[in-house]
């Protein structure tokens, strides 16, 4: 999901949306400058900046990871947080000034940013203990559409791009989302065989804030090499078929960014 911000009509969306961000944690920011040529002068000009803010949070047991893109800024203050690798926030203020947006993200003032406009971009995602836990490696996708992709779906897919694959289906634990369609451990049935753990979890979920289908990827530490190769696998096989928005740890990829990124990466051979 992606929301332009740009009015106060708009502002008044984005704080009934997110709430102002409350008892969420800053996890990533970045400033970039953006310069050009200029043929006149001969030099190069500053051509104007941008502020990325990624959050997570949390409403009504739905994770939510949001990434706000502040476009034209013309005024930032930042200060590091001690001793913390994320920051917490208690909520947000925003206003709409002489036709410039403002952000405090927190009362002293250690983020505070001005800008011309400022865009969206959302991933939903059911809430989850380990939400911040230690895996090497997390992946979400969530679809622009369209319903969750069957087990047995991927377990064809994988047959057929010559990795087969069991698949223990988890107990349902009390509490769980109403819109989790399946969740369990996958494994490589060669490693199986061979007494090793299971190495990928994944879960599906239906759609949580209007949105298309959900997934998530869990490669724990213990899964080590074997995890990472099998994670690779499965988000390849989902991408072909699907179309939405990757989350790589704090990094927020569109499809055509994934599929780019992707390129780069040994390839496998897997039918869509």
């Amino acid at each position: 999901m992606t929301h332009s911000i740009k009015t106060v009509d708009d502002l008044r969306w984005f704080l009934s949306r997110t709430a102002g961000f409350r008892g969420g944690h800053i996890t990533d920011v970045h400033l970039s400058k953006r310069r050009i040529f200029d043929e006149a002068s001969g030099r190069e000009v500053m051509a104007g900046s941008m502020a990325t803010v990624v959050v997570r949070y949390h409403t009504q047991g739905i994770l939510r990871v949001a990434k706000l893109t502040m476009l034209g800024v013309i005024d930032l203050s930042l200060f590091e947080q001690d001793d913390s690798d994320c920051s917490s926030l208690g909520v947000i203020q925003v206003e709409m000034s002489e036709g410039k947006l403002r952000f405090w993200f927190d009362p002293d003032g250690n983020l505070y940013v001005v800008c011309e406009e400022a865009t969206l971009e959302e991933v939903s995602l059911p809430a989850s203990e380990s939400d911040m836990g230690g895996e090497i490696a997390q992946w979400t996708f969530q679809a622009d559409s369209g319903e969750a992709p069957t087990v047995e779906w991927l377990l064809a897919r994988l047959d057929q791009a010559g990795v087969p694959c069991i698949w223990k289906a988890a107990t349902r634990r009390q509490g769980r989302h109403s819109l989790m369609c399946w969740e369990g451990e996958l494994a490589m049935a060669a490693d199986m065989a061979a007494g090793a753990a299971a190495a990928l979890r994944v879960e599906a979920y239906g759609p949580l804030d209007g949105a298309g289908f959900g997934l998530r990827l869990q490669a724990r530490d213990a899964a080590g090499r074997l995890g990472g190769r099998l994670l690779s696998l499965v988000t390849d096989l989902v991408t072909q078929r699907y179309r939405g928005t990757c989350l790589v740890g704090q990094t927020f990829l569109s499809h055509e960014e994934w599929v780019k990124w992707n390129s780069f990466r040994p390839t496998h051979q897997a039918s869509g």
